[in-house]
């Protein structure tokens, strides 16, 4: 088998290429940087440019399914630039992927998107499963609807697509827990607002596990890649201080002081989604964190 791969040199990417590997996938992967090409039988690289509309279609030569990632970081402040950037590098991205699908001969039978549960709209009461309609009416609500429906281009070209509604990535390699975890080793941590705003996580193993299973049992529709057991922020704060053996005495991080900071961007800290993972388990996934301090052991205790 051989999958290509968009966003192969990023967090979850590089997670997923080692995990095709394991598993004696073949990787096709689409770079923005020459400089990252590389040609081996077991991985090689392809040149694209979505700004400028470029592809070099030899990516899709032989492959019989594409995990496409792409997308710019939401962890960087949303000047009004910025934001379009987040939002065109998904959906120029997704179209460039579609034409190249639709004008050239190929046997793609699947398509996986990553999507993040940032469709859902921030409550502190709901339980959200991936049949919930109403969208949030946030920027990355917006984002990610727009996201989802430009994915959805691949099932005219009769292909089986499914979408990956991510949680907060929990890695030691970089992403959010990096950030997190900064102010806490410094003994200045603390929760942001009430804290009672609901954290939906998951290990980054199990995120790549997760897209493997798609891939692998030809799983189609929406999945929430969340573990089974979300958390208040308060909690999340509390207990990565625990497994750092560090102290938490700060007051709360008030709403208006991060917004001062980081602009519009502070809804990241501040959004409450509680997020249900029981369809993806319901199909026979396991999750190997369940719970959040094996999780952060695992990450934050080496």
């Amino acid at each position: 088998m051989r999958v290509l791969i968009t966003g192969a040199t990023g967090l979850i990417g590089g997670e997923i290429v080692k995990l095709c590997h394991e598993k004696d996938i073949q990787v096709n992967y689409l770079t923005t940087s020459k400089s990252k090409i590389v040609q081996k039988e077991n991985y090689k690289g392809f040149y694209w440019n979505p700004k400028a509309n470029e592809i070099d279609v030899e990516c899709i030569k032989d492959v019989d399914a594409i995990i496409h990632l792409a997308g710019a970081t939401v962890s960087k402040r949303w000047t009004p630039s910025y934001k379009k950037a987040i939002l065109s590098s998904r959906t120029q991205t997704t179209a460039l992927l579609v034409d190249a699908l639709k004008h050239n001969k190929h046997k793609v039978t699947q398509v996986i998107s990553a999507s993040a549960i940032g469709i859902y709209p921030d409550s502190l009461t709901n339980y959200y499963d991936q049949s919930h309609q109403e969208v949030s009416t946030s920027f990355l609500g917006n984002v990610v609807e727009v996201w989802e429906q430009a994915v959805d281009e691949f099932a005219k070209l009769s292909i089986s697509v499914s979408k990956i509604r991510i949680g907060l990535v929990l890695s030691s390699e970089g992403g959010a827990l990096t950030e997190i975890v900064k102010p806490i080793k410094f003994g200045v941590g603390a929760a942001f607002g009430s804290g009672k705003q609901w954290q939906s996580w998951i290990h980054i193993h199990d995120l790549a596990n997760l897209f493997m299973y798609v891939l692998q049992n030809n799983l189609i529709g929406v999945y929430n890649a969340v573990a089974p057991n979300p958390v208040s922020n308060l909690e999340l704060t509390k207990t990565a201080a625990s497994v750092l053996n560090k102290p938490l005495f700060m007051p709360n991080i008030p709403k208006f002081f991060m917004k001062l900071i980081l602009g519009e961007m502070h809804i990241l800290l501040f959004e409450s989604q509680r997020v249900s993972s029981k369809k993806i388990e319901n199909k026979g996934f396991n999750f190997e964190y369940n719970y959040l301090e094996p999780a952060l052991t695992d990450l934050l205790g080496k």
